[in-house]
């Protein structure tokens, strides 16, 4: 028992060695000394800040005027007030459309024999895309002229013997009526023979080919469909709302957002029958040659501008609050006080894109409480930061 007491004295021992050792060598280090008295300095600014605080508290509910004085500013930003160009625009969807954009149909029945153009192929106007076989017509068409040498023959020699006064008029208008009528016979197979061959309407790109060599063609079936790239447009569709806000030759942007192209254009023609069950009229604007691909069909947002003022006041609309007197905007004054915010009553104008046109309130020389102009109030003493 005794020498576990004596053990225990001697750890006490040296554990104050140890701590004592620590300290002094805490003492010999000058940084450390430094940021101890740092952070008691701090902890002696806070404690005045504090009593401070509560003097200027208690002298201020006992003295008005150096409550005023002692206000604290509330920091902002600010933004002139603009003089200029404000224009309104109407964005509505449209599409590319072609005026030579035509589905081919069969118009006639037949075996397709030949497909001449693949799709992607540029043609020309008359140029022949397929042949369907003709052989039936053929053989019609060799009948008829075979009868038509016939029945040609017996008309010039009725005619003759008629001219002789020989033979009856009425031999003599068979003759004519069945010659004419074997003409027209083979007049009708020849366009049937030449509807068998279908040629290019006009100069265009093919777009789709939707038969195969060896197919049967229906008629009315789809066969190809050919384009004219040059000869686009765009059309969209206004609500009946905007009547005879435009014409022929109003400024048009046009943006198509899957290429992320932009151009500009002008109103081609404006529709002048409502559709009865969407309440719209078309409007199509002219699609001018571009350095980029355009194809039918293409998503296109149309921006007509419905109204223009070439030098208005005009605000960012978010700066813009409402009370029971109606809109009104803070901005700067300068006075004995130093800067302060002045609330100013306004007329509100038309808003496109986050900016407000303002019809009465200001002069446009105004310098707006931009950031922190919610934290003010009439009066209130303001501090311009660059940002808050």
């Amino acid at each position: 028992m005794k020498n576990h007491k004596i053990m225990k004295t001697n750890f006490l021992l040296i554990l104050g060695f140890i701590i004592v050792a620590l300290s002094a060598c805490k003492q010999d280090d000058p940084l450390q000394a430094k940021k101890d008295e740092l952070k008691l300095k701090k902890t002696e600014l806070q404690k005045i800040k504090t009593t401070i605080a509560e003097l200027e508290k208690e002298i201020s509910s006992l003295d008005p005027e150096f409550a005023k004085n002692n206000r604290k500013a509330t920091l902002i930003t600010t933004k002139n007030v603009e003089m200029t160009k404000f224009e309104h625009y109407v964005e509505v969807s449209g599409a590319v459309k072609s005026r030579k954009n035509v589905l081919i149909s069969a118009e006639n029945m037949g075996n397709i024999n030949r497909i001449l153009a693949k799709e992607g192929a540029e043609l020309k106007r008359g140029q022949l895309i397929i042949e369907m076989d003709t052989e039936l017509y053929q053989r019609s068409l060799d009948q008829m002229e075979t009868e038509y040498a016939l029945a040609k023959t017996m008309f010039e020699k009725q005619s003759n013997l008629w001219k002789q006064n020989i033979g009856t008029e009425v031999q003599f208008l068979e003759a004519k009526n069945r010659k004419e009528s074997i003409e027209r016979q083979i007049a009708n197979i020849k366009t049937q023979i030449s509807k068998s061959k279908i040629k290019a309407p006009f100069a265009g790109t093919i777009e789709i080919v939707y038969v195969k060599e060896g197919e049967m063609a229906q008629m009315g079936s789809p066969l190809v469909r050919i384009v004219n790239h040059k000869d686009m447009y765009i059309k969209a569709d206004l609500s009946e709302s905007f009547i005879g806000r435009f014409k022929k030759g109003d400024q048009v942007i046009i943006n198509f957002p899957s290429i992320d192209q932009t151009i500009e254009s002008k109103i081609s023609s404006v529709g002048q029958v409502i559709d009865e069950q969407n309440r719209t009229f078309s409007v199509e604007a002219l699609l001018p040659l571009t350095n980029f691909t355009i194809k039918p069909n293409l998503l296109a947002v149309v921006k007509l501008r419905d109204f223009e003022k070439p030098n208005a006041v005009v605000v960012p609309s978010k700066l813009i609050q409402k009370d029971n007197k109606g809109d009104f905007v803070f901005i700067t004054e300068e006075n004995n006080d130093g800067l302060i915010a002045k609330k100013i009553q306004i007329q509100r104008g038309v808003t496109y894109k986050n900016n407000t046109m303002v019809l009465d309130g200001l002069s446009g020389s105004e310098v707006l409480i931009d950031e922190g102009f919610r934290n003010v109030a009439e009066g209130s003493k303001l501090k311009i930061v660059e940002n808050i």
